[in-house]
């Protein structure tokens, strides 16, 4: 069996999962234009096929995998592709979007003719020998991406409508990533004020799970935080604004912010997290 995939972009998750569907056999196509050279090289070495907008409109399925801004613009520069085509792909937007979001690229996309999929994702990007994440799936073709399985991908279907999945992504990250931030937050407010030892003495005593998260947790956020305010006013938009939650995820984005900034500037906020957790810096939960 032979697929065609087109994944964008080739970041760090598309370029792993390009090279787990090219190990299965597929022929995996990505664009790179206005990449930089690194960006190339992990293309590349992932097995990807540098194309133009008309070769991967001609796939059989694109994979949308993009900061959460970029998801809409990706999805109209597809659709003004792929209207003009007979053979139309099935679009699956695997982005950490909220459900009003996805709701308006399946628009962007339905304006086409084309078939789309709302996906999430969670879990770390696969390793070689090491297991994918979860790709979770939900709409009226939901199905037809499932031959995604064949190529090494774990692919679970989540029964319901288009947003389905991205309700379920919002709801994880908003716990796991909620979790980090208000963790990160409270360690470094301690230890500012000189008690970063009694708190891990008594998290050691009474919460020793919560302890050994926010070992790995904290110094792992770090190179990650940019990524995640997007995210954090994604769940916020999601809550709705009338929720009363919904500030606290947008408060999530102000501090993930600030830590990002932290961590190109003298990171004074993210060397604090890494001394209360060391020895763990760089681990993978």
């Amino acid at each position: 069996m032979s697929k065609t995939i087109a994944i964008l972009a080739p970041g760090a998750m598309g370029s792993a999962v390009a090279r787990r569907l090219s190990e299965h056999g597929a022929r995996v196509l990505t664009s790179l234009t206005g990449r930089s050279e690194a960006t190339r090289r992990r293309a590349a070495d992932a097995g990807m096929i540098g194309a133009d907008d008309d070769a991967i409109a001609a796939a059989d399925i694109i994979l949308s995998i993009v900061p959460p801004g970029e998801a809409v613009a990706l999805a109209e520069r597809l659709a003004a592709v792929i209207v003009r085509r007979e053979h139309k792909p099935i679009v699956v937007d695997c982005n950490a979007v909220n459900v009003d979001t996805v709701r308006r690229i399946e628009e962007i996309i339905g304006s086409a003719q084309a078939p789309f999929v709302d996906a999430g994702i969670i879990g770390f990007p696969p390793q070689p020998g090491g297991k994918s994440p979860a790709f979770y799936l939900s709409g009226e073709h939901a199905r037809d991406v499932a031959v995604l399985k064949e190529f090494g991908l774990d692919v679970r279907i989540v029964e319901g409508p288009v947003g389905a999945a991205s309700a379920l992504k919002m709801s994880y990250a908003g716990i796991v990533k909620g979790l980090a931030g208000i963790g990160s937050a409270m360690v470094i407010a301690a230890t500012r004020a000189g008690a970063a030892d009694a708190l891990r003495d008594e998290l050691a005593l009474s919460q020793p799970a919560i302890l050994a998260r926010l070992e790995v947790a904290l110094p792992d956020m770090i190179p990650k935080a940019y990524r995640w305010v997007a995210e954090m006013r994604e769940i916020s938009g999601f809550l709705g604004p009338d929720h009363p939650a919904s500030q606290i995820y947008e408060g999530f984005a102000r501090w993930f912010e600030h830590l990002a900034d932290d961590a190109k500037g003298e990171a004074v906020d993210a060397e604090l997290m890494k001394a209360f957790a060391p020895g763990n810096a760089g681990k993978k939960t």
